[in-house]
């Protein structure tokens, strides 16, 4: 991978430095991770690269900046952009309700009570619109928090009955999905909170339902290629087989534990649920190509993905009257980050002081399932991707990261 001299861009090489080192002693040598790769780009240009660490501890395979890895919702901002580039088409409206592309959705209800598949409802206070769905104010909800500390409820324990909304089980198509979405209850009535849910998978759907095509196709014909992301798929191909990291899971033992070997998984096909939630595959030189597009406010290297208004509108706070995600959350939600906002499919920083972690207000980012990570800070023209297969780790490695990539910045 092309990188320039730190300094070329007014970051502090000494500072960088401190990157793989302290990733190395403190995620890999400890054994939260098995190993990972990270970049840092500013002014569009990669500043640092490193790669520390396995991508298969059983078979002795080094982590490099080649590795391939799982997305899980880092597929998420993809989808988003996605559906906006046909928004700059004149094909929809964010206040369009989603009863305009699934008639079958127009009825949607409100859980009440009772369990599945008794369930009391009531009307929705108003339609389901699009930008319900790209804020994740919907009212839909993921089976997988079922799996997660906290409490539950009955409309996310019908989600994992039904393999809906789980990090690795799914419907045969996207279509599929959304049909069983269509004959459970909402959680609440849509606008009225913030809830982290497959709303980005039927984001994916109304792709495929407006465009005509499927909606890997749509990806590889509208960002892939322009950008020049080769390996970015839902399946694996033989031939990047073995570049395809194994991903781990926490363990109270002295060793990580297999979640999902790179062999025999769901990822080696035939893929048909092309997940707008989850599902991609990328190494980090791909994502960085979408990270760099984004810096650029919507265009690389002359290929223009989505125009520079609709990205900035994008990637404001879009949550009622300002609010942040910890005040709108729904009860039951377990993603409260402090002094975050939500746009049309980022997070968004509204408070860096509120985070309690350095960085500049109007940073947009996400995370995914396997503790990857990605941010933009518009105001410093930086971005930081972070790469690795440790499932459902729970590590603060975005406030790491920020701690030691912030003061390299020398101008």
């Amino acid at each position: 991978m092309d990188t320039v001299v730190p300094e070329s861009v007014n970051l502090a090489s000494e500072q960088l430095a401190k990157i793989p080192k302290f990733l190395q002693q403190k995620y890999v040598d400890s054994g939260l991770v098995a190993g990972c790769v990270v970049a840092v780009i500013r002014n569009g240009e990669v500043a640092h690269v490193s790669a520390m660490g396995k991508a298969d501890i059983q078979r002795d395979i080094d982590m490099t900046e080649n590795s391939i890895f799982r997305l899980y919702s880092m597929t998420k901002p993809i989808t988003s952009i996605a559906l906006m580039s046909l928004y700059e088409d004149g094909l929809f409206q964010l206040t369009d309700p989603v009863s305009k592309f699934i008639p079958a959705w127009k009825d949607l209800a409100v859980y009440v009570g009772g369990s599945y598949p008794d369930f009391q409802t009531r009307p929705v206070d108003r339609e389901m619109n699009v930008q319900d769905l790209l804020t994740h104010q919907s009212g839909l909800t993921y089976g997988f928090f079922v799996d997660m500390p906290g409490a539950t409820t009955p409309v996310q324990h019908a989600y994992k009955k039904l393999d809906l909304g789980m990090t690795d089980v799914f419907p045969p198509t996207l279509e599929d999905l959304v049909n069983e979405l269509g004959t459970l209850p909402l959680e609440f009535s849509p606008g009225t909170a913030w809830n982290y849910s497959v709303s980005t998978d039927v984001c994916a759907r109304l792709v495929e339902i407006i465009s005509g095509r499927d909606f890997d196709k749509f990806l590889t014909e509208v960002i892939f290629e322009p950008l020049g992301m080769h390996e970015t798929s839902y399946e694996i191909s033989d031939q990047l087989l073995p570049r395809f990291a194994v991903n781990y899971k926490p363990s109270a033992g002295s060793e990580l534990e297999i979640y999902q070997d790179s062999h025999g998984s769901r990822y080696s096909g035939p893929v048909t649920h092309f997940g707008g939630g989850v599902g991609l595959t990328a190494p980090i030189a791909d994502y960085i190509q979408f990270v760099k597009m984004l810096m650029n406010w919507g265009e690389l290297d002359g290929k223009r993905i989505l125009g520079p208004r609709t990205l900035e509108y994008m990637i404001r706070n879009h949550l009622p009257a300002g609010m942040d995600i910890a005040d709108h959350a729904f009860d039951n939600n377990v993603v409260r980050p402090p002094g975050a906002g939500f746009g049309l499919g980022f997070g968004v920083t509204t408070d860096a002081a509120a985070a309690g972690v350095i960085g500049s207000e109007g940073i947009y980012n996400w995370t995914g399932a396997a503790s990857t990570l990605f941010w933009v800070d518009p105001v410093e023209d930086l971005a930081v991707v972070y790469l690795t297969q440790s499932m459902l780790a729970g590590l603060p490695t975005i406030a790491d990261l920020k701690a030691l990539v912030y003061p390299a910045i020398i101008d």
